[in-house]
């Protein structure tokens, strides 16, 4: 389903996309097209993309491609995928009961989490704020276990 979406495969795409995405919030997909869960979240985020049009905008990044590295290393992508939200060129975080809340690790359970999720994000943007709460129960956010190492 990678192929119903743009794919940013150059550091500029990926520049020009976050500075010219006005009054919507940018969802980026960092992953594989190749991965099993991956495949998951890419129909989820092709066949909501347009319900969610009129505010939002999803792109799928390659984290395999040289020219994105700077991004994966900048927002620490150890994951995949992992999925970032921005509104007009801001970082936009989610508090989801997780020890990360600067992306989306896993994919969505189904469509409406999605669009819950970006809605919400959506609607803290606009009035003002950089940090929002999960509105997803609890069941129905993935669980991961940060490994820190040399720490």
């Amino acid at each position: 389903m990678s192929y119903l979406l743009r794919t940013l495969t150059k550091k500029k795409e990926v520049d020009t996309i976050i500075r010219d995405t006005i009054d919507k919030v940018l969802v980026l997909r960092f992953g594989r097209a190749d991965d099993a869960v991956c495949l998951q979240l890419d129909d989820i985020l092709a066949k909501t993309a347009r319900d969610v049009s009129k505010f939002a905008t999803v792109a799928l990044v390659d984290v395999d491609s040289e020219d994105v590295q700077v991004y994966v290393k900048y927002f620490d992508i150890t994951l995949i995928p992992s999925t970032i939200f921005f509104f007009n060129a801001h970082h936009m975080k989610m508090d989801s009961g997780t020890a990360d809340h600067t992306k989306w690790v896993g994919a969505f359970h189904e469509k409406q989490d999605f669009i819950d999720v970006v809605e919400a994000i959506f609607r803290g943007a606009m009035k003002g704020k950089l940090i929002v709460n999960c509105p997803l129960p609890a069941e129905r956010i993935p669980k991961y276990q940060l490994l820190y190492k040399d720490v």
